[in-house]
């Protein structure tokens, strides 16, 4: 093994953490607010790690590149429909978390 081997499966190992961690967020939070933020934030960096793990291991700039659009794809949507879930959450007066 090499050391772009190395660093490849210590990012998608970094990018399962954060997907885990975005998992128990949303299991453990109190409220829909903080369970997407907690859910949109670890998922989105979990997914960048990943996919720089696996952009090492690409045969060609090509398929880097259709990486990296699919990563950029999905923060724009996983922002839009945070969004849209936060909104309509308002909308049917659902409070913020208060201790």
């Amino acid at each position: 093994m090499t050391p772009i081997d190395y660093l490849s499966a210590a990012l998608l190992i970094a990018g399962g953490i954060f997907f885990l961690a975005g998992t128990l967020g949303l299991l453990r939070f109190p409220d829909v607010y903080t369970r997407l933020h907690a859910l949109t934030k670890a998922d989105n960096l979990g997914l960048g790690l990943m996919v720089a793990g696996l952009a090492m291991q690409a045969e060609s700039w090509a398929v880097a590149g259709k990486l990296l659009l699919i990563w950029v794809l999905v923060l724009l949507a996983g922002a839009s429909v945070a969004h849209l879930i936060a909104s309509g959450a308002l909308q049917r007066g659902i409070r913020l978390w208060r201790r």
